[in-house]
């Protein structure tokens, strides 16, 4: 089970791999959700002060996956608050990772579901419907594609090929 697995483990058990199949993003990352541990299936969002697809997407059945938003780095919007956290835990979702910002902290940590991002910024994000879904990512300078596997727990996050289970 995701929940149970260790950054840490994982990136003693693949510390030689230097195939790019196992990657661990860079330190910077703070948890907001209500579950520190949390790991799934990638699926992506790439947007720019606009969450109009990450609403889409965490509206729809979430069956375990990670939403991967990157958001550009911006500290300037927040991407995901309490309403997509409360829609993301209801749809199913493990865990959503947000390359920019995010707000509502009470409300955030009190979601059954993983929240990692960069910071916290109150202001939100505008409603331009651009963006794309499930394309392939840079998320601090780390590619991260649809279909690959996230863990995320207190220790830090990575992204492998397959599943670690």
């Amino acid at each position: 089970m995701a929940t149970e697995l260790s950054t840490c483990d994982l990136c003693d058990e693949h510390k030689a791999d230097t195939s790019g199949a196992f990657r661990v993003l860079p330190p910077g990352f703070h948890s907001y959700g209500g579950r520190v541990r949390f790991g799934g299936p990638v699926s992506t969002v790439k947007c720019f002060e606009d969450n109009s697809l990450v609403k889409a997407a965490l509206d729809e059945p979430g069956q375990g996956r990670v939403l991967v938003v990157d958001g550009g780095g911006s500290l300037r919007r927040a991407l995901v608050g309490g309403n997509l956290a409360a829609a993301a835990a209801k749809n199913g979702w493990a865990g959503i990772v947000v390359n920019g910002c995010v707000r509502d902290s009470a409300e955030l940590a009190a979601s059954a579901v993983g929240i990692k991002a960069l910071g916290l910024m109150p202001l939100p994000t505008d409603k331009r419907n651009e963006g794309q879904r499930d394309v392939a990512v840079l998320v601090q300078g780390v590619p991260v594609r649809p279909g690959e596997w996230l863990y995320a727990d207190e220790d830090g996050v990575v992204v492998m090929d397959r599943c670690a289970a």
